[in-house]
């Protein structure tokens, strides 16, 4: 268990963050959460007026949960976008009311930013990119939201689209400076950070007609997922782009019509940008790997069987290998692992799952040890698992360079999710000591933020 502070001084730090609440919260709290990264909705269960304990013990695991965040419908970063302050004591979340920072030791909270500021005499949406990994800064975009682009009251622009002004910023959490990097033309954004804070990076869609291609791109109804069939078909012009984070210069670089999302530097080489082909899975080489100069595309898996995919691809922690899912065929009969490539060496090792064991998302401990599953509606747990590779028993007998390693995993549930609702995916992430997994949950009706001990508890 992670050492907690005198009583006292834990005390105070809940009375913090009850009167934290208390300043910040909306007047009203509303029927339906989202699910920001996917859009989908889903009906939030009336409040018993009570708040979700603090602290247990899952009676069916044994392992110890504690709730991070005290505000109704806050949530938890997604699996991929980094959330630690450089001394690993702290973690940003979000809620209606703003851009807040626990401290995962006294459990103490503090609003950072709240979700609108006012800018140049206009209102503008705070909405965050990830934490800075060199100084802690909190990147961030400013979005001057009108009625005309909303999809629908709380829902935000389509990305594609972003026809709003927006503009790029960072605030820094201990000296509150905060500072404009430069402005995202129409149709621009970005959405990941370089291991040194001197670049951002993400992609333009071109709506202007060039090649005969359409205007308007496919959006989601409000508190729906987009149709990534209709959109993929659509084969719009676009473009990866950086953004210098000292004189907010863009620059243009690997054009294509392949639909390009999920953009993460290296969290060690800041000239290394991992990023996906977007759509139905079984249609794409999803995962790439680039350098910023546009040298070096890489795929980074090659099909070797229809129906096969593969996605929400992440980093290991030391950037040498590009994890992700991996299942064939698609649909009845599929086998599934948690795949990776190293890009030194392009071994390739597929840690087998087995039936049971799924995720939407799963993501690596920091010294590469552990793997977390966040479940889903089949599965409804969060995981831990661990890996081991299987022994060549034909050791000597012919040369196993660009074999795949295979590998199995010894998985322990963590958390019974039965009472969650999978609209809202958990996004499991590991604090940065490894022993603690943190998600999100509508286990108790509005989401909250969560941690669960790796250790059982003693």
């Amino acid at each position: 268990m992670r050492p907690i502070s005198l009583l006292a001084a834990t005390a105070a730090a809940l009375l913090v963050s009850a009167t934290t609440f208390a300043q910040h919260a909306p007047a009203t709290q509303p029927v339906r959460g989202r699910d920001p990264n996917t859009g989908l909705s889903f009906p939030i269960a009336p409040s018993t007026g009570q708040p979700p304990p603090k602290e247990w013990i899952d009676p069916d695991t044994g392992h110890r949960i504690v709730r991070l965040s005290d505000e109704p419908n806050s949530l938890s970063l997604y699996f991929h976008q980094y959330a630690y302050s450089p001394d690993a004591h702290k973690l940003v979340f979000t809620s209606l009311t703003g851009i807040y920072q626990v401290d995962l030791q006294s459990r103490a909270i503090t609003r950072l930013l709240p979700d609108h500021s006012i800018v140049g005499g206009q209102s503008v949406s705070n909405n965050i990119i990830q934490v800075g990994r060199k100084t802690g800064r909190i990147f961030l975009t400013r979005t001057v939201v009108t009625p005309e682009h909303a999809q629908a009251g709380g829902y935000a622009v389509s990305p594609d689209r972003a026809p709003a002004a927006r503009s790029v910023w960072w605030f820094d959490p201990s000296t509150k400076e905060e500072h404009e990097i430069g402005k995202l033309p129409p149709n621009y954004s970005v959405g990941t950070v370089n291991a040194d804070e001197t670049l951002l990076a993400g992609a333009v869609t071109y709506l202007d007609g060039r090649g005969g291609a359409a205007t308007q791109p496919v959006r989601a109804a409000p508190g729906q997922r987009i149709n990534l069939g209709d959109r993929w078909s659509q084969h719009l012009p676009m473009a990866l782009i950086t953004m210098d984070a000292a004189t907010g210069r863009i620059t243009e670089f690997n054009p294509s019509n392949d639909w390009d999302n999920h953009f993460q530097f290296s969290p060690t080489d800041p000239h290394v940008l991992m990023y996906c082909h977007e759509g139905p899975w079984q249609n794409n080489d999803r995962v790439w790997v680039i350098n910023t100069d546009g040298s070096n595309l890489t795929k980074i898996h090659t099909r070797t069987m229809i129906n096969e995919i593969w996605g929400h691809e992440f980093w290991s922690p030391d950037g040498d290998t590009s994890w992700y899912q991996l299942s064939f065929p698609r649909g009845a009969g599929s086998t599934s692992w948690i795949a990776g490539t190293n890009l030194k060496t392009h071994q390739e090792i597929w840690y087998h799952l087995k039936d049971g064991e799924n995720s939407i998302h799963v993501n690596v401990s920091p010294d590469g040890k552990f793997f977390a599953g966040d479940g889903g509606n089949g599965n409804p747990w969060i995981m831990v698992h661990t890996p081991h590779l299987s022994r060549n028993m034909a050791q000597g007998a012919y040369d196993p360079k660009g074999l795949i390693q295979p590998g199995t995993l010894d998985t322990e549930r963590l958390v019974n999710m039965s009472r969650h609702q999978y609209a809202l995916e958990p996004n499991v992430n590991f604090t940065p000591d490894g022993k603690w997994i943190v998600f999100r949950s509508n286990m108790f009706g509005p989401s909250y933020v969560f941690e669960v001990e790796v250790a059982r508890a003693k």
